[in-house]
């Protein structure tokens, strides 16, 4: 499966970016997504997660109340939306995807996760 992430950039202190996962020629509703990050010199790190079905959905606690992961099914995707960004927030961003059985579960730990996107820059400045 391969994966594309979009939508990043550089924007400003408290501004906004919405990211992009999608996984053309494959029905992305069957595979619970997390969204991950990695900054320069330090480890990847978690930052969301959605279940196959979207109702369900856990947060970093980093972002809680900042970001919000979301499916669209109609456009086969799966969006990350970031306000009051940071300079923390830095990072390259992955999105994952895993083949889930459970349809409301989502998942944590990177070494869950069977597919992987090549990542997006965002870059926030201060």
């Amino acid at each position: 499966v391969q994966l594309q992430a979009f939508g990043g950039g550089l924007v400003q202190v408290g501004g906004f970016l919405r990211l992009s996962c999608t996984a053309p020629g494959r029905t992305f509703s069957n595979y619970a997504v997390g969204w991950f990050r990695q900054a320069p010199g330090k480890e990847r790190e978690f930052v969301a997660a959605v279940s196959r079905i979207g109702t369900s959905t856990y947060y970093a606690d980093s972002v809680k109340g900042r970001f919000t992961v979301s499916r669209d099914y109609a456009k086969n995707t799966v969006s990350l939306q970031m306000n009051s960004l940071k300079p923390e927030d830095t990072a390259v961003y992955y999105c994952a995807a895993k083949t889930s059985r459970d349809a409301f579960r989502w998942y944590i730990p990177a070494q869950e996760y069977d597919y992987w996107g090549q990542g997006t820059q965002v870059t926030v400045s201060s």
